[in-house]
């Protein structure tokens, strides 16, 4: 059996791993999840876990980059895409918002969150998953003016308002979707963009 293939095989082992972990994660939360949970998931030694990962910190925190990588590059390509502005401003917003009280995507960073006060690896990753967010609204938002379709002074400014209000309300919506839509989220998301956009909110439309 040649290296390469037994690194194929590494790599394949760890992203079954990682993909246990956020399942785990998911169901008894950061705080909460142990690798023996981990490796009763997919019948598993711990020890097999600790071979490829040496603590559960570092398990955790390679769950949580992986998971920010893939939605990295698909930020970047809704960003980046075809369209107009406004079109591409638009799809940012839908990615953002969550599918339903229930989006893994949501429940999970909302968990790393209150992880990031106390653990500096998360911390970092939280930054970057927020500076993703940034660059890929403030990217929208500055093509969209140069290209003559907003007027937007401060991109970058836009983007920091229009992210804090979306955290704020998806956390809302999140634990009380009975007191918040998704329609009237997606409706607020868009009036927000509008007015850093300087745009009318039926552009959208």
């Amino acid at each position: 059996m040649s290296s390469r293939t037994r690194a194929e095989q590494a790599d394949q082992r760890r992203a079954e791993l990682l993909e246990a972990t956020r399942k785990v994660v998911l169901e008894k939360g950061l705080a909460h999840t142990r690798i023996a949970d981990i490796a009763k998931s997919i019948n598993v030694s711990g020890g097999l876990i600790h071979y490829h990962f040496a603590t559960k910190d570092e398990l955790i925190v390679a769950m949580l980059k992986a998971t920010l990588d893939i939605e990295s590059a698909r930020l970047g390509e809704l960003a980046g895409g075809p369209g107009t502005a406004v079109e591409r401003l638009d799809r940012v917003l839908r990615y953002y918002i969550p599918e339903s009280r229930s989006d893994q995507s949501w429940l999970l960073w909302i968990d790393a969150w209150n992880t990031a006060l106390r653990e500096p690896a998360v911390n970092a990753i939280m930054l970057e998953l927020e500076t993703a967010w940034l660059e890929a609204l403030a990217q929208v938002l500055s093509s969209g003016a140069e290209a003559g379709e907003f007027t937007c002074e401060d991109p970058a400014g836009s983007a920091e308002r229009i992210d804090a209000m979306l955290d704020g309300l998806i956390i809302r919506y999140t634990l009380h979707p009975n007191v918040l839509t998704r329609g009237r989220l997606l409706t607020h998301a868009r009036t927000a963009a509008a007015q850093e956009a300087g745009i009318a909110v039926t552009a959208f439309s």
